[in-house]
């Protein structure tokens, strides 16, 4: 575990613990102290169990106590940890800072075709049919993933990105997708949020009649296709971006690598997502300010 990254992730967890109220009494076993063993488990891909071991931390993590393995599993479960979990990406995320350049993608996050998760689903990813789910990413041209959603992988693309992404692009941002975004209800609420999409048009033929009844965002990129393709395609292939944030996210120790046996159903992959993109996150904040 790289102590720097150990320490922006031990900032963010404090920072994060003081924005969330506390409801109840103050429990044995602090919220923070939960946050950071589920962390430490994440980054060392490792399962829960292992958290609560006293042989498993180091010098730049040693608790004083730690609970039980079952005490351990269901604070995670509890609403305040949760949102400690998902404020942590989020003050990483760097969601208050304005781009120029945004990308909408999907990483499919396949399972064992035998496995028996009710939540999973079978879809197309990777070029061919799996069993598993989806990591639908909003990154930035800085190399950060600003916000996701994982969902099962038989579900489809633009509709999460209407429900879930759109509303996290900052105004004035030039966001580019691949042809499966293609869609005038997509291109409408970008224009909405204030920024502009750009996807590769669908094969279909038009006529004028149809291209004047779709939404004027989309008329305006088609229009672009039509009349500056070169510059149309030099502009769409800076959406090798996102290619590059999903390779940097996977092809590092700790990173996020094909999900584990003991990360099962909806509930779990988000949490173990969640943390792993904050890890991911943090790397990526120590290469944008090594000082």
């Amino acid at each position: 575990m790289d102590e720097c990254v150990w320490k922006v992730i031990r900032i963010a967890i404090r920072s994060a613990g003081r924005s969330i109220p506390r409801t109840g009494r103050r429990p044995r076993y602090g919220d923070e102290l939960i946050v950071k063993m589920f962390f430490w488990s994440v980054a060392h891909d490792r399962p829960l169990c292992w958290a609560c071991r006293r042989n498993s931390y180091g010098r730049i993590m040693r608790p004083r106590a730690i609970p039980s393995v079952s005490q351990f599993c269901k604070r995670l479960k509890e609403p305040r940890i949760e949102a400690i979990i998902r404020r942590v990406h989020e003050l990483l995320a760097g969601l208050d800072e304005p781009i120029a350049l945004a990308y909408i993608d999907g990483k499919v996050l396949p399972i064992s075709e035998s496995s028996k998760d009710p939540d999973a689903r079978s879809g197309r990813g990777n070029g061919r049919f799996s069993l598993g789910y989806k990591m639908h990413t909003l990154g930035d041209y800085y190399g950060r993933i600003r916000a996701f959603v994982i969902r099962p992988l038989n579900e489809g693309e633009p509709p999460i990105a209407r429900e879930h992404l759109v509303k996290h692009i900052p105004e004035g941002t030039l966001v580019l997708a691949d042809g499966n975004y293609d869609g005038r209800e997509l291109y409408t609420q970008v224009g909405e949020q204030g920024a502009c999409l750009l996807t590769p048009q669908k094969k279909n033929k038009r006529t004028e009649a149809a291209v004047r009844k779709t939404s004027p965002e989309r008329r305006a990129a088609i229009e672009v296709w039509r009349d500056e393709p070169k510059l149309a395609w030099k502009i769409y292939r800076l959406r090798v971006g996102i290619e590059r944030i999903f390779r940097a996210l996977s092809c590092y120790g700790g990173g996020l690598g094909p999900l584990p046996a003991w990360v099962r159903r909806l509930e779990r992959v988000d949490r173990w997502v969640t943390a792993k993109v904050a890890l991911y996150n943090a790397k990526v904040l120590l290469r944008m300010n090594p000082s």
